[in-house]
């Protein structure tokens, strides 16, 4: 049960297409968007008037709201990104929160209610225009999805750094460990997606799902959000001086583990058009980026060994660290000229640390080695990355109890009443 309806990418236009969406630290592959849906006809005669009421007010507020801030809201500018786009996220956020656990009632005990109603939502990633489905899971999966793109925005938000005539471009630390936290939180509503949610779906119905809630993107997304966190770890502990080379190795190389799974979960998926092929351009960007920043930490433990073998395979960790940061910068160029258009801020903390850093290291610590050693006693490939495991966990998401508004239809239901009848005003 649940038939679904795609509507084609041609039919009308109702899609969001933004040629520019401004400053990137954090990439949210367009926001999935509702169109208003009416549950008076389908629900009539199984809930009272006031509960369909409310659920067509809770979920009219939620389309108004997208409709007014998702314009802003992909479209981040430095100078305006920090207290309405923050603000404008939270309202939305909070507007999503009041409606799920109403919107819960629908699919509460296996109830035939969540067939009743068609939910409609407009596609980012996928190729079709939209995609109307008669299940309410969908729609819970559809709320998470976005509730975990207005946490990767505000992260976002945060991470844009504040620039002044006097200082260097940065973003504070308590910024950074706020983002730390949402990048969390985004985790675990995705994980919770694909746990909880995803399973309700009849196989059919996964399988015709949006590229945008296709497991593979959903999976992407939550490493994608752990990966970013797990940089802005390194960047603390890049600023501190207690953390050893060992610590900051570690989490670089966590970092290349979640981008390269997070690639590894998208890279099959038909992302075709703008929204969809920036994400996975993004991704790619990322995971080199990650690996220059691994082989670097890498080859300066290696060079600290004293043994030939040991200085041998730091050069190579060293130039193989010079060679992916290359191809990062190259990467990211590729992914800002990508539409819709975008642009870095200004180098803060880690990447502009490692920057700086690596070329200069790299090409000292090899002139020294090779000085050194023969040419047969350095590596001709980068050694092996140590295998980390990843500590780094999604938050423990669960979706909430049924709104106590239910109660009274629960109980009506369990007494074997199928129906109930309109409120007499």
């Amino acid at each position: 049960m649940g038939c679904m309806v795609s509507k084609p990418k041609d039919s009308g236009g109702n899609r969001r297409r933004p040629t520019n969406i401004g400053d990137v630290s954090v990439y949210v592959p367009g926001l999935r968007t509702p169109k208003p849906v009416d549950f008076s006809q389908p629900l009539s005669g199984h809930l009272s008037k006031t509960l369909v009421e409310r659920l067509n007010t809770l979920r009219t507020r939620i389309v108004v709201m997208v409709g007014q801030e998702a314009p802003t809201i992909t479209r981040t500018r430095r100078k305006t990104s920090t207290q309405h786009g923050g603000s404008a996220l939270a309202d939305l956020h909070q507007a999503l929160e009041d409606y799920l656990p109403v919107l819960l009632g629908l699919v509460s005990d296996g109830s035939q209610l969540q067939f009743k109603v068609q939910f409609i939502w407009v596609n980012q990633e996928d190729d079709a225009e939209e995609t109307a489905m008669f299940n309410a899971w969908y729609e819970v999966l559809s709320v998470l999805h976005l509730m975990a793109m207005l946490s990767l925005s505000q992260a976002n938000l945060l991470l844009l750094p504040r620039t002044s005539d006097s200082h260097q471009p940065k973003v504070s630390e308590e910024r950074r460990r706020a983002s730390i936290d949402i990048f969390l939180k985004a985790a675990g509503y995705l994980d919770c997606a694909v746990r909880q949610v995803l399973p309700q779906l009849p196989s059919e119905l996964r399988r015709n799902l949006p590229v945008d809630l296709a497991e593979g993107v959903l999976r992407a997304l939550c490493l994608q959000a752990l990966g970013q966190g797990v940089e802005i770890q390194l960047g603390m502990a890049i600023d501190s001086i207690k953390a050893t080379l060992a610590v900051k190795r570690r989490l670089a190389c966590e970092m290349v583990k979640y981008w390269q799974q997070a690639q590894d979960n998208i890279m099959n998926l038909p992302l075709s058009n703008g929204w969809g092929e920036k994400h996975r351009l993004f991704v790619k960007w990322k995971y080199v980026e990650a690996k220059a920043v691994a082989y670097y930490y890498h080859g300066l433990i290696l060079d600290e060994g004293n043994t030939e073998k040991s200085h041998g395979m730091a050069v190579a960790a060293l130039q193989a660290a010079d060679k992916y940061f290359e191809e990062s910068k190259r990467a990211c160029e590729v992914f800002n000229a990508a539409h819709p258009l975008s642009r870095n801020p200004p180098l803060w903390g880690t990447m502009k640390y490692l920057s700086e850093k690596i070329p200069k290291d790299t090409s000292s610590k090899v002139r020294i080695n090779r000085d050194l050693y023969s040419h047969e006693q350095i590596m001709g490939t980068a050694p092996t990355l140590p295998d980390f495991p990843l500590a780094l966990k999604p938050d423990e998401y669960q979706l909430p109890p049924v709104d106590p508004s239910w109660n009274e239809i629960l109980r009506l239901s369990l007494d074997g009443i199928n129906e109930v009848q309109p409120d007499k005003r």
